[in-house]
């Protein structure tokens, strides 16, 4: 049995096969920029290890305080050196992007400070965390403010009005590199880099943070590499690999990150606490993973665009636009688009399959969200999925793939439930 025999008992039509094939072949000179990219931190991750004397004493699991638990201290040690910080935090009681970006805010700023967003309105979930909508605990209940200063229409940051908005309250900036449920552009670090220079020097002491969710191991240099205070990630993102199962970080400055740790755990407590709880090994083998897991991932989004803007759909980014996340949003501008999509993205997974997805009042979101994750960590979006609110223009964000041919899978049956609806005509 061939290939095409293979794809079609899968599902995959002659049409749809040979469409995609074809897209593929022109894609070579993309797909060996990825893998460059991909060893360049594949040698960064190693190394890192090496230098911390990684052993498998580490990955003993501890119950309990956690006291002198070596695993965890020394993988923090390995996420500093990675992200090139003074210290880190990397802790499975962390349990999602948000709760790593919610402690990092929290525990940094203090009654009548003041933070900004400096990339425009962040993602859906922080705007509870922040109180722009009414939230128990949000920040805004503690004392804290909030300003919002808009990318420009070009998506670059607005450095005037950054001027005019920092005030001597000002203490922290936070930057979202990734673009959420919005159609802006992926912020690079480059970009990023450029700003926090401008911030640091109206005021080196505000903080600057930044979301780096999704953008992980995209480039060879991390927001961290020019001056970010903290960066803030999700370890069921790039950077666990598709291995851990739960878990967030946080690398930055020794004080911010000793900050955290008390918010974390408790005021005198701080990083000295915290059991594993035998999560320890997947969390390194998955990190050791990343920077190929996140390639494959990258390759599916290129793909994906390729495969959208030649049938006429916006693609954020477009086919040629250089990548700064793993993230590929598909304007569909009708919701049938969306959720044959989704359905095509959920057809394709190894678990659930089965499953057909369908828009729910999700928590933390002001509208319905349909989701595709037939993942093996719940919400994992290092693997296979796709998302997106049932509002105009109807967009879908596909991310992910553990790998490449996994994800090609996907995209192409996203495409077949499309042809199948008759939504799309190849």
């Amino acid at each position: 049995m061939n290939l095409q025999e293979m794809y079609n008992n899968a599902g995959i039509s002659k049409e749809v096969f040979e469409f995609c094939t074809k897209t593929e072949e022109g894609l070579r000179e993309r797909f060996d920029e990825i893998d460059s990219v991909s060893e360049y931190n594949q040698l960064k991750v190693l190394t890192a290890m090496q230098k911390n004397r990684v052993s498998d004493v580490h990955f003993a699991a501890t119950t309990g305080y956690g006291y002198n638990d070596l695993g965890r201290d020394t993988l923090e040690d390995v996420y500093a050196d990675v992200f090139h910080t003074e210290s880190a935090i990397v802790r499975p009681q962390i349990v999602c992007g948000t709760h790593a970006l919610a402690l990092a805010l929290s525990a940094n700023l203090r009654p009548g400070d003041e933070l900004i967003s400096v990339s425009g309105k962040p993602y859906d979930t922080l705007e509870e965390v922040i109180g722009i909508r009414p939230s128990k605990g949000s920040l805004k209940e503690y004392g804290v403010t909030y300003k919002q200063v808009e990318l420009l229409e070009d998506g670059s940051f607005d450095k005037n009005g950054i001027k005019n908005a920092i005030s001597d309250n000002t203490k922290m900036i936070a930057i979202q590199r990734s673009k959420g449920y919005l159609s802006r552009k992926t912020l690079s670090p480059d970009e990023i880099g450029d700003v926090i220079a401008f911030i640091k020097s109206i005021n080196k002491d505000i903080i600057v943070m930044v979301d780096n969710c999704y953008g992980e191991f995209v480039c060879t240099s991390e927001p961290s590499d020019y001056g970010a205070d903290m960066t803030v990630g999700s370890l069921i993102k790039n950077p666990g690999g598709g291995l851990a199962a739960t878990g967030g970080y946080i690398a930055g400055t020794k004080e911010c990150i000793d900050n955290i740790s008390y918010r974390l755990t408790a005021p005198g407590l701080g990083k000295e606490v915290g059991a594993n709880l035998g999560s320890i090994q997947s969390f390194y083998q998955g990190l050791f993973l990343a920077p190929t897991v996140t390639a494959g991932a990258l390759k599916g989004a290129i793909f994906a665009a390729n495969i959208y803007e030649a049938l006429g759909y916006k693609v954020i980014p477009d086919n040629k636009e250089p990548r700064y996340d793993i993230i590929q949003a598909i304007e569909f501008l009708k919701p049938e688009g969306l959720i044959e999509f989704c359905k095509g993205i959920q057809a394709a997974a190894p678990v659930d399959s089965y499953v057909t997805p369908e828009p729910w009042d999700m928590p933390g979101y002001d509208s319905q969200v349909i989701m595709a994750a037939g993942a093996f960590v719940q919400g994992s979006s290092i693997e296979l999925s796709a998302d997106g609110p049932l509002k105009p223009p109807y967009t879908a964000y596909f991310q992910g793939g553990l790998t490449w041919n996994h994800a090609k899978y996907g995209i192409m049956m996203s495409l077949q439930k499309l042809v199948e609806a008759g939504i799309v005509k190849l």
